[in-house]
């Protein structure tokens, strides 16, 4: 035998009651359920408890919702029945709805709604849908009766919230099914008093009534029919890759509906539990799905953990003092005043030091809590042995669930791992001695983020996400996107990482999805934004304004979030304090940051390593070459740097490598300019400034304290030639100073020298200079716009570590802010 209950939803329309139909008439059901039981026809409780309300302030506007209300039960009687059945369903529906007619006007008369007449008030909705199943049922061929569950159902009188009382239900359940041996369509969410008075189940009535009537029978099981297909790792509505538990024990069930796992209340499954009765929960609007099956030996988990769960509005009441420390029977107290005030209690947990606890509650009942707190500790309060309470509103309870936690080290550490990692600040945490459930309590707006992160930590088999913000879309951005488009599918597939772009911003434009932007489309999005859809999806803002760009970033609060700065100047680069500070890790190419006041550069980097939120930026030294990353690793390892010396722009090289007498200076440098070695106006390389941002990043990565001024640069060009007007100018002043430089190369070539110009880190200074090298430098051995590092360590100093290969373009620089955001991706294991 089976008893189905069907949900609101699922008796909510036509539509929806005829598949409750054809799945109670179905091959699978067909002469095996006992009873059914069934929920008001979704909105109708709501609308009831609102009338009720409305008509209780005097308000005389009470008629229109009661016929709105009548008129919707008579629709699905006209949908399904015709000729004396239909009659007779009418006559049933305006006798009952004459009858709340009645109870209306008498509220409004008194101007006093008690929760007695309310429960009265509810039942009408469950009344009626059973009712109407019924007869349709008749009228489709099977022998069904409506059963007013108010009959057999027996509860005390806390009208609301009312307790069935097992023994006397089942007793009268049992011996109402021996004298019906019809199909039984009960109403859910109903009982009533030993006086008679109905009574409502509260919250999850209608399931708790179906199990009820599966215990009192010994049914095989108990079906919970509803619109989603089973219980789920998460809230899909809160976590998009969410997905359905096959099989779960009833604990686990009870602790994650406990705390908010909407497709079951935790009352539901202790009838059932008690007498090892499964329960199954399955979707109305997708009946081949076989659901989730609750039992109380469920096959083992694949993952070490059921489910995610998450109560999204509690408040903290916390209680400290001296005065609690090795005082028997405090807690004793503490509860024992809340439960006199009937307020119930979601979570505890208390410091081993015996000097706080803290508990969480609805928040209706908190500041209420904290004044019966204040009552009953007046006297400690007063000799200030224990502070007042401290009430903390807008806060949320996550839970992780799983009986395989017990036998599994790590779990503790995974969950705070990541919300760690995510800056989602913990403000209490408890866990039981049964290591079936952490919870965590944490902000309210941190919920979703660290629903997310949580469940991507454990259910996503290594597979690793980052939400990417993005500035830039010049060169090197644009090139990152189009990297990102082509090895999308590679990365997801062969590293298990996704990279999201979620923001992009350009000079003229924002956009954003939380949803995340095919990387083939960000550019044609960004010059024809209407393509990114309409109210509800992706979001579009004209302009950029970096300030509203990093709020939305933060407001949007996603999981795995880090932000991107693909721009030349030092505008976005001044905000990265902001964004570290906010927990959002930063990639960038961008040197100004690293490069401006040492002050800011320690602050950056100083955040960075104490916080561990990564800020990277392999890619402002040499593109995409692994120059930071071994230095680092050099410092790591417990090496000491002695001297770098290296090459550092494209522009110089390329103009250097190529200069031996055959070809003009000046011709060289159109020559490279013509190629895109150089800015438009080439002075702009050949200032060596872009160079000694470098050579000061490099001297900072291995300790040193400079600014930018102590970095002694060499000039390359005579002074009339950054006075030059326009470029043409330019040009003409440096083909002037041809001969100046031929006269330098010649003199080097007649040593078997070639001129490099090169920077030089050691003892506290970096310098960069016109050198003459040697045959067999390695400088001497760069070809076109090459760079090179020679890093010479007290381990390296015989022979030292050469990183040697293109230092420019937008390909490489690209490749290594790609790699740069795969190793955020990384950190998130």
């Amino acid at each position: 035998m089976l008893v189905l209950k069907f949900g609101g939803t699922s008796v909510g329309s036509v539509s929806a009651l005829g598949k409750v139909v054809d799945i109670i008439g179905d091959a699978e059901h067909r002469g095996k359920v006992r009873v059914v039981v069934v929920s008001a026809l979704s909105g109708i409780t709501d609308a009831l408890i609102e009338t009720a309300r409305a008509a209780s302030r005097g308000e005389d506007s009470c008629n229109a919702p009661v016929e709105a209300l009548e008129g919707r039960h008579r629709e699905i009687a006209a949908s399904f029945l015709r000729g004396p059945d239909l009659e007779t369903a009418y006559g049933y529906i305006a006798d009952v709805f004459a009858e709340l007619k009645r109870i209306l006007d008498g509220i409004f008369i008194v101007r006093e709604l008690s929760g007695r007449v309310l429960d009265y008030v509810m039942s009408f909705g469950e009344r009626l849908s059973a009712f109407l199943l019924a007869r349709i049922l008749c009228a489709r061929g099977t022998a069904a009766e409506y059963l007013d569950s108010r009959e057999l159902i027996r509860t005390d009188d806390n009208f609301g919230a009312a307790r069935f009382l097992p023994e006397e239900s089942s007793a009268n359940i049992r011996a109402c099914l021996e004298r019906r041996p019809a199909l039984q369509i009960a109403s859910g969410f109903v009982g009533s008093t030993e006086k008679g008075a109905t009574t409502t189940l509260g919250r999850g009535g209608s399931d708790l009534s179906a199990a009820i009537y599966g215990a009192a029978i010994g049914a095989e099981a108990v079906e919970i029919w509803t619109d989603v297909d089973g219980i789920l790792t998460a809230d899909p509505r809160l976590v998009k890759n969410a997905f359905k538990i096959e099989a779960i024990s009833y604990v686990e069930a009870m602790e994650l509906s406990h705390f908010g796992a909407k497709v079951l209340h935790p009352p539901t499954v202790k009838p059932a539990l008690e007498k090892g009765i499964p329960i199954r929960i399955r979707n109305t609007f997708n009946p081949a799905g076989s659901g989730t099956l609750i039992s109380s030996g469920p096959a083992e988990s694949p993952f070490p953990i059921r489910g995610i769960s998450s109560l999204s509005n509690v408040t903290l009441v916390r209680l400290q003092g001296s005065g609690m420390v090795g005082v028997a029977g405090f807690s004793s107290r503490l509860f024992g005043a809340l439960a006199r005030k009937k307020i119930s209690v979601i979570l505890i947990t208390q410091s081993s030091s015996e000097y706080s606890i803290c508990f969480a509650v609805e928040p209706s009942s908190a500041y209420a809590a904290a004044a019966a707190l204040i009552e009953e500790f007046d006297r400690e309060i007063a000799a200030a042995s224990i502070d007042p309470p401290v009430v903390e509103p807008g806060l949320s309870i996550i839970a992780v669930v799983g009986s395989r936690m017990k036998s599994t080290s790590g779990i503790s550490g995974k969950v705070f791992h990541a919300l760690g990692r995510n800056g989602i600040n913990i403000i209490a945490i408890a866990q039981g001695s049964s290591e079936l459930n952490i919870s965590a309590v944490i902000s309210r707006q941190d919920e979703a983020k660290a629903l997310n992160a949580v469940h991507e930590a454990f259910f996503l088999a290594g597979f690793r996400s980052v939400n990417l913000f993005l500035v830039g879309i010049g060169l090197i951005g644009g090139t990152l996107v189009d990297q990102l488009a082509e090895h999308r599918e590679i990365l997801a597939d062969e590293r298990h990482i996704r990279v999201n772009i979620v923001g992009v911003a350009d000079s003229k434009r924002m956009i954003f999805n939380p949803d995340g932007f095919d990387p083939g489309k960000v550019k044609g999005l960004l010059k024809n934004p209407g393509e990114t859809g309409g109210p509800g999806g992706p979001e579009w803002q004209a302009g950029f304004d970096l300030n509203a760009f990093i709020a939305r970033m933060k407001a949007m609060n996603l999981p795995n979030t880090a932000f991107c700065d693909c721009t030349p100047g030092s505008d976005v680069a001044e905000s990265y304090a902001d964004i570290l500070r906010s927990s959002i890790p930063i990639v960038t190419p961008n040197k100004k940051a690293n490069s401006g006041s040492l002050e800011y550069y320690r602050t950056l980097t100083g955040f960075s390593r104490d916080r561990g939120i990564p800020y990277l930026y392999e890619t402002t030294v040499c593109a995409g070459l692994p120059v930071i990353s071994t230095l680092r690793d050099l410092a790591v390892s417990g090496d000491r740097v002695r001297r770098i010396e290296a090459v550092l722009s494209g522009t110089l090289s390329f103009i250097f490598n190529q200069y031996d007498g055959s070809v003009p200076f000046s011709e060289l440098v159109r020559e490279a300019r013509l190629k895109g070695y150089t800015e438009p106006d080439p002075r702009d390389d050949l200032n060596a400034m872009d160079a000694a941002r470098k050579a000061l990043i490099l001297a900072r990565e291995c300790g040193l304290s400079l600014e930018f001024e102590a970095v002694y640069i060499e000039p390359i060009l005579p002074d009339v030639c950054f006075q030059a007007p326009d470029v043409e100018a330019f040009f003409a002043e440096l083909k002037e100073a041809d001969p100046v430089f031929e006269k330098r190369r010649a003199a080097a070539a007649a040593a078997g020298k070639a001129l490099r110009y090169v920077a030089v880190i050691e003892e506290g200074s970096a310098r960069i200079s016109l050198r003459e090298e040697a045959e067999g430098s390695p400088f001497r051995s760069l070809v076109d716009a090459d760079n090179i590092v020679v890093i010479t360590t007290d381990r390296y100093s015989a022979l030292p570590i050469v990183i040697k290969g293109p230092g420019a373009g937008a390909q490489v620089t690209a490749g290594g802010v790609f790699a740069d955001i795969v190793r955020i991706a990384r950190t998130l294991v």
